[in-house]
Order: C-alpha cells, then sequence, then structure tokens
C-alpha cells in the first residue's frame, strides 16, 4: 500500500469497515497528531469545516467533546469516549454524534473505533477499525459523507507532518 492513500475495506458480515492509511512521519509524531487537541484541531475536519475541541481528557475513561465548525459557523458537534489505551501504539473508544454539551443525539449511530499504530521503515502504518451494531448502521454512516471527509482528513495531516 503506497504512502498518501487510505484505503476502506468493508467487512458487512461482521459490521465493520476497515481504514489503513501511512503517514511519512515516526510513529512517535503521528501518534501525537493522534491524541493531543492541539494538533487535532489542525487536521480533524476535512476543509472547509474546522475541527474546535472543546474539552480533551485523553486517558482511559476520559472523553474529547468537539465539533465540526463550517464556513457559515454551523457547528456539528461529537464526543468521543476512551476505553483502551496502549501509549504509541493503539487506543479504543466509542465515537457519536451529540449537541454542544456531550448529550448524545439520534440522528447518526455510535461506532466504535479501533486506532492502531504500526512502525515501519518509512513511517507509520495506521489501521482504524470502525465497528457498528448493524449493516445498516455502517450503511448511514458511510451515506454520511464518511469515506470522503475521513479521507480528506486523512490528506490534511499529511500536509501537517510535511512541515
Amino acid at each position: 500500500m503506497p504512502l498518501n492513500e487510505t484505503q476502506f475495506t468493508k467487512d458487512l458480515t461482521n459490521k465493520m469497515v476497515l481504514v489503513t492509511r501511512r503517514f511519512n512521519a515516526p510513529v512517535e509524531l503521528v501518534w501525537k497528531y493522534w491524541t493531543q487537541k492541539e494538533h487535532l484541531d489542525q487536521w480533524w475536519a476535512p476543509q472547509p469545516f474546522k475541527a474546535r475541541t472543546r474539552s480533551m481528557d485523553f486517558r482511559e475513561g476520559g472523553t474529547w467533546l468537539y465539533c465540526m465548525e463550517g464556513p457559515s459557523g454551523e457547528r456539528h458537534w461529537a464526543r468521543a469516549d476512551y476505553e483502551t489505551i496502549i501509549p504509541g501504539q493503539r487506543f479504543t473508544c466509542m465515537d457519536a454524534f451529540c449537541d454542544e454539551n456531550g448529550g448524545l443525539t439520534t440522528y447518526a449511530p455510535r461506532m466504535h473505533w479501533d486506532v492502531t499504530f504500526i512502525p515501519e521503515a518509512d513511517g507509520t502504518l495506521v489501521t482504524t477499525q470502525l465497528t457498528f451494531n448493524s449493516e445498516a448502521e455502517l450503511d448511514k454512516i458511510m451515506a454520511m459523507g464518511f469515506k470522503e471527509g475521513f479521507t480528506a482528513a486523512h490528506t490534511n495531516l499529511d500536509t501537517l507532518l510535511a512541515k
């Protein structure tokens, strides 16, 4: 798999999507950009949106509350509830759309994220396994533009890592 190419593999039987992306940077740097709010806010949202962190407690049991703010000021709130963190290697969380106070909403399903950072000779392979409660939930998130948005965010991260 080449650098700078986000690949999506659907596994409908297991209600899962596997996303893989190679980044031209060491694990320590890629990990920092995925786990620190000042860095996440620079790349997480696909342009022209901007990620805005309200609060982040990156620890097991902690939560990241953020919004994606559009060019007209519209805000789409989300939260990640961290479950497992193995520094520099892997973290898991439950992700959901929410209101500005972190209260869960029902217009989109929750997804379980399992993000792994694998060192390679020329950089870091990041695998993101997204698991859903049903095939319909998986399809809904994909229909909402998740593939395009996450790919664009990865491109933002490539740009930052190249600096």
